[in-house]
């Protein structure tokens, strides 16, 4: 069974890396209305929604195939267990300490992502402008390959769960998260942007997942980090 806290997590890395995700399918959904006739918010929803589903229905298929990977690398015995552990909770530092515009480092993986994104590109612009939920399904489903920084260290961090179910469950939650601010593209997205850029609410979410990082981190710290989550809810 998945932990609560894992979901959370992910669930918070796709609601704070919203901002980055504007900018990376902003334009596209902005693109989005321009083959729809007379766009109001109501012809544009199934559009919105049907592109948004696929995307997110990518980025839980990859979950499934990267916990499937790390399921695989765990069985070669405890060694590789701990480094998948390690791996995990520098990705997820580094992840808190991007989402708190700290370090923009996770960036250059978007670079390794180009060879995998260039054979689907143009079957992606093929689609456009997209006039059916069902063009736009498909669209969003191609879309959720793009190179992303942000997308590519989360499906490396669930690998280390060794399930595919629960890395797709986590991707899901990912997903989810990005969810609310790309539905809301063009019509209150500045607002919501705005909260999302400020640099206090950057910082908390960073420093969040910067210490779930930690306790994801093998070593002795994890005990302890163990017990201060374990009274939290008993002391509120």
């Amino acid at each position: 069974m998945i932990e609560i806290p894992l979901l959370i997590t992910a669930f918070t890395l796709g609601i704070f890396g919203g901002a980055h995700c504007i900018g990376m399918c902003g334009g596209i959904m902005a693109a989005l209305g321009s083959g729809v006739p007379n766009a109001t918010p109501q012809r544009l929803l199934p559009i919105v929604l049907g592109y948004n589903i696929g995307r997110i229905t990518s980025y839980t298929i990859a979950g499934a195939l990267m916990g499937s990977l790390g399921w695989a690398l765990q069985q070669q015995g405890s060694t590789v267990i701990i480094g998948m552990r390690t791996v995990a909770g520098l990705l997820l530092i580094a992840m808190g300490l991007y989402l708190a515009n700290w370090w923009r480092g996770l960036v250059a993986i978007e670079r390794l992502g180009g060879l995998l994104w260039k054979p689907l590109a143009p079957y992606a612009s093929r689609l456009l402008p997209v006039r059916t939920p069902g063009s736009a399904l498909l669209l969003g489903a191609l879309w959720g390959w793009l190179p992303c920084g942000l997308v590519y260290s989360t499906l490396i961090w669930t690998a280390t769960q060794g399930s595919a179910l629960n890395s797709a469950l986590l991707m899901l939650a990912f997903g989810a998260g990005t969810l609310p601010l790309l539905l809301t593209a063009g019509l209150v997205s500045s607002r919501i942007t705005h909260v999302m850029r400020n640099q206090t609410t950057r910082g908390l979410a960073g420093m969040l997942v910067i210490v779930f990082g930690l306790w994801t981190l093998p070593g002795p710290h994890q005990q302890w980090l163990t017990q201060l989550f374990q009274q939290m809810p008993a002391g509120s």
